[in-house]
């Protein structure tokens, strides 16, 4: 995998209460491109991070209706992948450069 595909592969890390819990077991939340694949997702972090990837889970998570003054809207799609890493593996995105 070249390493623009790597870029635009993972977005960035998704922080939420949810993605706190799952680091808690091991997994990193990444929000990801709409056409990424597992197995691209597992080279993307483990070239970017230098890190031992044991599995990818991905979730498509579909964008709200919402009303507004102009009639409706809808909230973007996301797509995101929870990583688990290998035992003793962590990544640590403030040390990252």
């Amino acid at each position: 995998m070249n390493q623009e595909r790597i870029y635009k592969v993972l977005l960035g890390p998704h922080v939420s209460e949810k993605a706190s819990l799952a680091a808690e077991r091991g997994q990193v939340v990444f929000r990801v491109a709409p056409d990424a694949t597992k197995p691209e997702i597992k080279k993307a972090v483990e070239q970017l991070f230098n890190v031992k990837v044991e599995g990818v889970q991905v979730l498509n998570r579909k964008g709200k209706v919402k009303r507004t003054i102009r009639g409706f809207g809808k909230r973007n799609d996301v797509r995101k992948a929870y990583v688990k890493l290998a035992e003793g593996q962590n990544i640590d995105f403030m040390d990252v450069e």
